[in-house]
């Protein structure tokens, strides 16, 4: 078992919101940083984000994640490739103690959690490789891309039907495909007979696509849907608070973590949490500012905290 030296901050979790934090907190050129990734999460599937300032064309996930690491390297920040299994607080040594799962100790005198949710989906041939570019999860990121065209909806019981629901308003043509046959509320039901969309509930085989670009979904006795676009929503997402669990820091009933609407501070102090872990509109934009938000206060605090270790 290895110990590292105190980091004046540590980053668990190497997405957007983590990224962006580890710029931020690097050009300050104050402090030891280090930001520790396990390589997963939505930002690794994504394949083309197509939301953010300067980038109409879209750009994928992966490249971001690549641009932003080389960003924060170059104003000093480290990098460590690991999967957090345990996080405490020694309060002895005023620092929190992380433990990597090969038995890696890292100990921080300040903390930013970043370690995102990853969407329940199931695994099915075409899905991935149309994920970002054709296939969606978030209405809020991608229902422009559905405008005018035929889509269609797999999900499980009421979160795909609130989902169809939602998104009526802007496809040309919607189908809700109940692949898991959860029941949906009579509620839902009424709704969608209401605004007229096909309601199926048969299990999905196969995604057909062009060029990564949906055209089609089969269905268990063979039949096909063509389709233009598609969402995804089974409810269920995993969050990923056991980290902010373990320390004590007050989550939501849904397990997302609660932080301070101005500094991303949890109820923990000198934790922070930025990005889908928290409890926001999901999307990559706000996890970048969320990100640099909480860097803004954690710089304030490290700043203050050593002040006061001088007097």
């Amino acid at each position: 078992m290895m110990d590292r030296d105190v980091k004046d901050c540590i980053i668990v979790g190497g997405g957007i919101a983590g990224l962006q934090a580890a710029i931020q907190l690097g050009r300050y050129s104050a402090y030891d940083v280090l930001v520790i990734d396990r390589g997963t999460g939505r930002s690794t599937i994504c394949k083309s984000y197509r939301n953010i300032l300067g980038w109409p064309e879209g750009v994928s996930g992966e490249e971001l994640r690549q641009r932003g690491r080389k960003q924060a390297e170059a104003v000093g920040v480290t990098f460590a490739a690991d999967d957090i299994r345990k996080a405490e607080r020694d309060e002895a040594k005023k620092c929190f103690v992380l433990t990597g799962k090969d038995g890696t100790r890292y100990r921080a005198k300040s903390m930013l959690l970043a370690t995102g949710l990853m969407d329940r989906f199931p695994k099915l041939p075409g899905l991935m490789s149309t994920l970002g570019t054709s296939v969606f999860v978030c209405p809020d990121c991608d229902g422009y891309e559905i405008q005018d065209r035929k889509t269609v909806v797999l999900g499980s019981g009421d979160p795909g039907a609130n989902m169809a629901i939602l998104l009526s308003e802007r496809a040309k043509e919607i189908i809700y495909v109940n692949h898991e046959g959860q029941p949906a509320s009579s509620e839902n039901m009424t709704q969608l007979a209401n605004l007229g969309i096909p309601y199926i509930e048969k299990r999905v085989t196969e995604i057909q696509e062009e060029g990564g670009i949906l055209s089609a979904v089969v269905l268990e006795d063979g039949s096909i849907i063509r389709a233009e676009r598609g969402f995804i929503s089974f409810g269920g997402n995993m969050i990923f608070s056991e980290l902010a669990e373990q320390l004590g820091a007050e989550l939501e009933h849904n397990r997302h973590v609660k932080t301070d609407p101005r500094s991303k501070m949890t109820s923990v102090e000198l934790l922070w949490a930025a990005g889908d872990l928290g409890v926001h509109s999901e999307l990559t934009t706000v996890a970048m500012g969320e990100g640099a938000t909480a860097a803004i206060w954690i710089h304030k605090t490290l700043k203050k905290m050593s002040s006061q270790a001088v007097t």
